[in-house]
């Protein structure tokens, strides 16, 4: 364990939104001296300076932004900077970053590169987090992870104790006709929801049409999608909150595919804020799974964080 500081004065650098969420969870918000630049949760972050960048340009349709991130996944090209002059003048103790997906955040290696550059800018003994969850249960032990990491594992293992008895609690009351859905997580080219969004659909209390527990979300196509002749559209675009995911989902209506579904048909396509219960695996997945079960059973009446799609 680190000597050369104590656990209240640790200065803890985040380098995307769920790391930002579990740490914030844990330890006061004074301790994180740097975040992401997407991290926009809880309130208070958004005045912490941003030690990350894309190189995606913003204002991009959806075909485009897919577009940049393949051609620079071809090219070999990090997605996301690290501001390595900023890291070396705050010397954080400790930096949480991600190794799942290298178009969701800045990964590990991105990380150990800029730091060849800058051999002082890390104090001695700090520590550099990689979350890596797949899945729910991967989720709660990054949290874990996390906690040991801020020297706060006893509060970490009470939030996750939480967590998991209001999952429990869905698992218990599973209805008995289960929709079949499709968890939409990028509308142009379709994407289907991978990782924990599977598990999320299951104990909401529908069938995932096409996403596998724990496997990679995947393209896939119009034709696909008709075959699989879903009950229910969520559109969970990576990365949108719920009026950019609504803007993002409308632009689908000009597709003669999508209006040709019987979900789309039926009005059962729904938008939701990937953002705060989808895309990041925090502590709000569990919300999310909430917020989906009310969409697939309870969708009379207004339902925060989603908007049905008329």
């Amino acid at each position: 364990m680190k000597t050369n500081f104590s656990p209240a004065s640790m200065k803890i650098v985040t380098l995307l939104p769920s790391a930002t969420e579990i740490v914030a969870a844990l330890v006061p918000l004074s301790q994180l001296v740097a975040v992401s630049h997407e991290c926009d949760f809880p309130p208070g972050v958004e005045t912490l300076p941003r030690i990350t960048s894309s190189i995606i340009p913003a204002g991009l349709s959806a075909a485009a932004i897919d577009s940049a991130v393949s051609q620079a996944v071809q090219d070999g090209k990090a997605i996301y900077q690290v501001n390595g002059d900023l890291l070396a003048e705050l010397k954080p103790d400790l930096i949480v970053t991600q190794g799942l997906c290298d178009v969701c955040a800045v990964n590990v290696d991105t990380v150990k590169e800029t730091l060849v550059f800058l051999p002082d800018a890390l104090p001695e003994g700090a520590e550099i987090l990689s979350l890596t969850s797949q899945n729910i249960a991967g989720v709660f032990r990054d949290i874990e992870r996390v906690g040991v990491a801020v020297n706060q594992a006893d509060a970490a293992r009470h939030l996750v104790a939480q967590l998991r008895d209001r999952w429990a609690k869905l698992a218990q009351s599973l209805p008995t006709q289960k929709p079949k859905v499709l968890m939409l997580e990028w509308p142009e080219p379709p994407f289907f929801g991978g990782h924990w969004v599977p598990e999320m659909v299951a104990v909401a209390g529908g069938v995932d049409v096409l996403g596998q527990p724990g496997q990679d979300s995947g393209r896939c196509t119009w034709a696909e999608i008709a075959e699989r002749d879903p009950d229910v559209i969520v559109a969970i675009a990576c990365g949108q909150n719920l009026a950019q995911n609504l803007a993002l989902t409308e632009q689908l209506r000009d597709r003669p595919e999508f209006r040709a579904l019987r979900a789309v048909q039926n009005q059962q396509v729904w938008v939701v804020d990937a953002n705060s219960y989808f895309s990041r695996p925090g502590p709000r997945l569990v919300a999310g799974a909430e917020l989906l079960r009310q969409i697939l059973h309870h969708p009379q009446g207004t339902i925060a964080g989603a908007q049905q799609l008329l």
